[in-house]
């Protein structure tokens, strides 16, 4: 019998073999059609019971099914998952499409979506029925048969366009290398970045050095690097990727997406894409979005020139250079911030004994939230390297299964991210709780030393533990408004601010201590902690803010004029401007955020989520940083009612008033 197939509670890891997993996917697809058609077939009136609530009971199994296979195909891989993941992705998506598109499904969803001023609902039943109905109108469901051919076509062709400007960046990423042999022009470099470039040369074939646009190679480079005229080599490879008189050039693809985004926006009732992709989010309209980033650019702009001339006299005083060029800023930052700050990140790593930090995040939510985290060995694990909680209230009452995997491996992705193996609901009165995961890539410990982690990694462990605290808390009735579930503007707000507790005083030394003396982390090294945090942050505000609003330029208006994606970007640009413009660059050809990823219309979102940390950690500084009122706040009005109500209504209910850019701008030094 197939272990996915049987009931289980958590994941049945040693059970299940890699063959196990299509007739899996395969029988659960079946199980959910079914579920869908006894709610299709029934004769009766459509009801909130009988046909919101039941199709939001849906798919339950095959949820199980695949949240166990994906979050393996992240976290423990191998060639085979990854081939099954090729061939099960395209059933997941046309089963979601059979969904959306199952005319007599949207006639009973749209029937109690009609009649709900008359149902008396709770604000978490209606935001169930409205999201639930949006999913259909959003994909088509309200057009007649020719439009809904249009928006299939249309459809088709967007998502190979997206995989054609990717394929594009990454054969332009991977056609550059900078091959060098001279030892003096690698003056500047750090020893482990010549090893890596010499490796990189050894797989080539090739004598000496080769550097190519892949981040850990590029990025070093140009903030390394002594050669001015290598630096500014790497740098116009990197900013014409896809901008190039040759077969991987991205233009024209550009204008053909935006130009299908808007056609799809129009077709749908829509006056652009932005003002599509924004109504499910928090900001609402491009007006908002471009308001907002406005503000924050007046606020940014000042403090943005001011440390640009700074660079520049630097630059100047050091070098003779006249004119800061872009090839310049990430090598003169560098050697300005060793100077101003004299932190060495070695110094620190020692307080950060990985078992230390683990102890202090609980202990923090411990503090502020009542939870007891008891390391169990009964719950079965994907590696042996898995850690395994169980998580209760301090009356005892089982809250979650916290499931964190720390460790890099073969098999792993990079990187650090929260998911879930089994939702948190509320059905025939009982209120199932969620098993929730964490997964990093801390270095492992040796024979001589513990998992020692760089401050960078103490507050990406806080993050992640933040995403996990809100799925652990969730306390909902319906799956798909539970925990994370929440629009992307405000998904960022738990896991943000929980980063926040790495800067306190009083919150470090309940575990930065020395792992052979244990004597606490001397508070200079936190000030200056706190001082580099925001070392040129007017700079890195006013770029984060350009991105986002080229973004709107392109989604938050009829593109059908324009012409020259050059030209326009300028535009875009004209006010957040600092370096000379460099002819043969252009970001839109490359800018796979927006064009690629899920991005459009929402690069403003990393600052959005910035605004609420900064103020909601400030009510915590106003009143203690474990002040007990204001926890239970962010508890029963943010962590625990996911995406139940309107984010701006959660948080109101949390902070009193909406949320101000100030609290930001003072953590960052911008005021």
């Amino acid at each position: 019998m197939n272990p996915l197939l049987q009931d289980f509670n958590t994941a049945p890891f040693s059970k299940i073999t890699t063959k196990d997993y299509k007739p899996a996917i395969k029988k659960g697809i079946e199980i959910a059609k079914s579920e869908i058609n006894e709610i299709v077939i029934n004769t009766e009136k459509p009801t909130f019971e009988n046909t919101t609530v039941a199709l939001d009971f849906t798919g339950e199994k095959l949820n199980r099914i695949t949240s166990v296979f994906f979050n393996l195909n992240s976290a423990e891989t191998n060639e085979e998952i990854q081939k099954i993941a090729q061939e099960v992705s395209p059933w997941l998506s046309e089963f979601a499409n059979d969904i959306t598109l199952n005319e007599a499904l949207f006639k009973k969803v749209k029937a109690v979506f009609d009649n709900r001023n008359n149902l008396k609902l709770t604000p978490e039943q209606e935001t169930l029925l409205d999201k639930q109905y949006k999913s259909f109108a959003r994909n088509g469901a309200n057009l007649n048969e020719e439009d809904k051919t249009t928006l299939r076509e249309i459809d088709a062709k967007l998502s190979k366009l997206s995989l054609k400007f990717g394929e594009n960046v990454l054969a332009e990423t991977n056609a550059f290398e900078l091959h060098l042999t001279d030892e003096n022009d690698l003056a500047g470099l750090p020893e482990s970045v010549k090893e890596a470039a010499k490796e990189v040369a050894k797989s080539k074939e090739k004598e000496g050095y080769v550097f190519t646009l892949d981040y850990p190679s590029y990025i070093p480079f140009l903030t390394y690097a002594n050669n001015r005229e290598l630096r500014k080599k790497m740098a116009i490879a990197a900013g014409k990727k896809a901008f190039q008189n040759n077969k991987f050039n991205n233009e024209q693809i550009v204008l053909d997406i935006v130009n299908l985004r808007q056609k799809r926006a129009n077709l749908l009732g829509y006056k652009t894409h932005a003002h599509f992709v924004l109504e499910e989010r928090m900001a609402e309209t491009p007006e908002n979005v471009i308001d907002f980033s406005n503000n924050l650019l007046e606020k940014a702009k000042p403090a943005a020139l001011r440390e640009f001339k700074n660079l520049e006299n630097y630059a100047k005083k050091l070098d003779g250079i006249d004119k800061l060029q872009k090839w310049d800023g990430a090598y003169y930052s560098e050697k300005l911030k060793k100077e101003l700050f004299d932190l060495d990140q070695e110094i620190l790593k020692p307080y950060f004994k990985l078992e230390n930090v683990i102890e202090g995040s609980f202990e923090i939510a411990n503090r502020l939230f009542d939870l007891h985290f008891e390391e169990v060995f009964t719950i079965e694990k994907y590696h042996e390297d898995v850690k395994t909680y169980n998580v209760t209230d301090s009356n005892g009452n089982f809250i979650a299964v916290y499931y964190a995997d720390f460790h890099p491996r073969k098999g792993k992705r990079n990187g650090a991210w929260m998911t879930s193996y089994k939702p948190q609901q509320i059905k025939n009165g009982i209120n199932e709780r969620p098993h929730v995961s964490i997964v990093c890539n801390f270095t492992k410990p040796t024979e001589t030393k513990p998992s020692l982690l760089t401050f960078n990694e103490v507050t990406t462990l806080f993050h992640e533990f933040g995403h996990a605290l809100h799925g652990m808390l969730a306390n909902t009735t319906y799956n798909s408004l539970s925990g994370t579930s929440v629009s992307w503007d405000f998904v960022e707000l738990p896991s943000q601010v929980m980063e926040n507790w790495c800067f306190e005083k009083e919150a470090l030394e309940l575990f930065a201590k020395h792992y052979e003396t244990g004597e606490s982390l001397p508070m200079e090294y936190v000030e200056k902690i706190k001082e580099s945090a925001s070392f040129h942050e007017g700079m890195q505000t006013l770029r984060q803010l350009s991105f986002g609003l080229l973004d709107m330029q392109w989604h938050g208006q009829d593109p059908s004029e324009i012409t020259s994606i050059k030209e326009f970007e300028n535009n875009a640009f004209a006010e957040t401007r600092l370096y000379p413009d460099v002819a043969e660059n252009c970001m839109s050809t490359a800018f796979s955020h927006i064009f690629q990823g899920g991005y459009s219309s929402g690069y403003y979102s990393y600052k959005w989520a910035e605004v609420l940390d900064a103020d909601a950690f400030d009510y915590f500084l106003e009143k203690g940083i474990f002040n007990k009122d204001v926890a239970t706040k962010f508890k029963e009005n943010v962590l625990s009612k996911g995406g139940t109500e309107k984010p701006m209504v959660l948080y109101k209910r949390f902070r009193g008033k909406e949320p101000k850019p100030d609290a930001l701008l003072k953590r960052a030094g911008l005021i």
